[in-house]
């Protein structure tokens, strides 16, 4: 029989327990809420943009920089941490800073931790956008990763791709090595495994996790568990439907094609007929004009006004009785 954990053996497993997983989260933190990804808003040009070392736009220097790792403003020299000694003052601005990151762009501050480790596990590394193909250094946005494949987002991309990131490049959800169901899909290579072709001699599965991908060793999940959906085709053999005839089934493409050239043919065949027809009226409408000012003249031309100004006829011409 087992001995009976005690209190105090209990407390203190519970708070071994407590420790690893605040030692793992300060591991695994989220790319958006991280110090190097944090918003930052120009002091001289007010534009919202990644923490910098200097602004994107203007390249102006800020006047209170964010450290890439920890994430401080102001070193308060609580420790002696610090590479350059400052005892009794507390340093911010350009005093506080040691380096500027190649690969975030961003300040670090002259801590002899964040020095030596924020190169080496700076989470943006290898950040480069999978839609854009655009680095940190490329545009002023922050960066993003996906919900579904995990993989770099830009700010200008992040809502678009997710919209359409859970669409498989098959037309079924079929296993790409058989023609079983597939239970385990890849968002990264957008395809579906059953349970015998998900197993890989190269990735191992890890316990407690969804085995990864044959293809690219990224963590598969359930398809059942996400909405995913099959890509569809508009175009081509597939408008033939099962009755297409010709090369490939690519009859009622062309047909349909050549249908729609003729349709537009026609209608312009009818534009032009009609402005033949309104030039037409327009000629009828001014030999209707001339027509109806000769009637006007014969109609007139009858009465006698006797002698007039305009007859030619002047006072000074009048005969003397």
């Amino acid at each position: 029989m087992p001995k009976k954990k005690t209190g105090a053996r209990k407390k203190a497993e519970n708070r071994r327990e407590r420790e690893k997983q605040i030692r793992a989260s300060r591991a695994n933190i989220d790319l958006a809420k991280h110090p190097c990804n944090a918003s930052m808003e120009c002091d001289k040009c007010q534009r919202r943009q990644k923490n910098r070392a200097f602004c994107y736009f203007c390249n102006s220097v800020q006047k209170l920089p964010i450290c890439a790792q920890c994430g401080k403003t102001k070193c308060m020299m609580k420790s002696s941490d610090c590479v350059i000694k400052h005892a009794g003052v507390y340093s911010t601005g350009l005093a506080m800073v040691g380096a500027i990151c190649d690969f975030c762009e961003a300040w670090v501050c002259h801590g002899r931790k964040c020095l030596s480790t924020h190169a080496c596990v700076c989470p943006l590394a290898d950040a480069e956008c999978i839609e854009c193909e655009r680095s940190v250094w490329d545009h002023g946005g922050r960066i993003f990763a996906c919900s579904f494949c995990h993989n770099f987002l830009c700010e200008d991309d992040q809502f678009e791709h997710q919209a359409s990131c859970q669409v498989l490049e098959a037309e079924t959800f079929k296993c790409v090595s058989c023609n079983r169901l597939g239970q385990h899909s890849c968002l990264r290579c957008k395809a579906c495994f059953c349970d015998d072709h998900v197993r890989s001699k190269v990735f191992k599965q890890e316990k407690g996790k969804e085995p990864p991908c044959p293809k690219c060793g990224h963590e598969t999940q359930q398809t059942k568990d996400l909405s995913m959906s099959t890509r569809s085709l508009k175009f081509g053999r597939q408008t033939g439907g099962e009755d297409a005839d010709g090369a490939s089934g690519y009859d009622a493409y062309w047909k349909s094609l050549s249908s729609s050239k003729a349709g537009d043919a026609g209608d312009r065949e009818d534009e032009y007929d009609d402005y033949e027809a309104e030039d037409d009226d327009e000629d009828d409408n001014d030999e209707g004009g001339k027509d109806s000012d000769t009637e006007t003249t014969d109609v007139f031309s009858s009465l006698n006004l006797g002698r007039t100004y305009a007859s030619g006829y002047a006072h000074y011409e009048e005969p003397e009785d």
